[in-house]
Parts: structure tokens; sequence; C-alpha cells
């Protein structure tokens, strides 16, 4: 099956697990995914991810979810750019996100992060999801 947009996909699949309150959830692997989850992981919203390597199919993450108090740790996960609209954003119109609780993911010339580090490095890209 074609999806047109891998990183909507698997924020749809986070939710959804999350919702159900699963520990686990797996999605195809990417560059682009596993850029993501490395930014999630070290903002602590997941526990880890790990390669899993099938035979014959395409190879997969599998994404261990973060729960508090039976709750879990990513409350609201939602895609900014999509392939229809994409959403640039500069270093100074980088907001925080509730009062700096959330973060934002970013795709920059220098790699994958999230808002905090690219006002670190100073540059501005596109916004591909925001957490909190």
């Amino acid at each position: 099956m074609s999806v047109n947009d891998p990183i909507g996909d698997m924020i749809a699949r986070i939710k959804n697990a999350a919702m159900r309150k699963r520990s686990k959830v797996s999605t195809p692997a990417s560059r682009m995914r596993g850029r993501v989850l490395d930014v999630l992981q070290s903002e602590g919203y997941i526990r880890g991810y790990a390669l899993v390597e099938h035979l014959d199919k395409h190879p997969e993450f599998e994404i261990e979810l973060k729960y508090f108090d039976g709750e879990p740790v990513i409350a609201e996960i939602a895609r900014v750019s999509k392939p229809g609209r994409r959403v640039y954003s500069s270093i100074k119109d980088l907001k925080p996100i509730k009062n700096g609780l959330g973060i934002s993911i970013l795709s920059t010339p220098k790699g994958v992060m999230s808002d905090a580090a690219a006002r670190d490095h100073n540059v501005g890209g596109e916004v591909l999801c925001r957490v909190y």
C-alpha cells in the first residue's frame, strides 16, 4: 500500500496506539521517520524504538510508547506541514508550544531537530509536527 504522507501515517499510528493504551506500535522504517523518532526519544516522549527486519517484507520500526500514571506522555501530536501545504518557519517566528511544555519538530538544513535545538543552532526550517 502506498502512503503519500509517511510522517502523517506514523503520527496517526502513534495517536491510535496511545488512545488504546498499547505499549508498542510498529510503522514502516525510513530515514526521516527514524530522525523524527530520535527527537521524540531524546525529548522523552517515547521510551525508544527498534528496527525490526523481516525476511520478505520492508523493515519496520517498533516504537515503545511512554506512559505516566496510566496516561500517555504524548497528550497531543499533530502534523503541521503536509504534502498539500508546506509550512516553513524562521527562527524568530518559532513560538513556544504550551508555554514551553511542548515541542515542535523541524526539518532544518542541519538535520531534524526540536525547536529548542533549532534556536540553539539559529536555524529555521519546515515545521513537521507539534507534540505536547
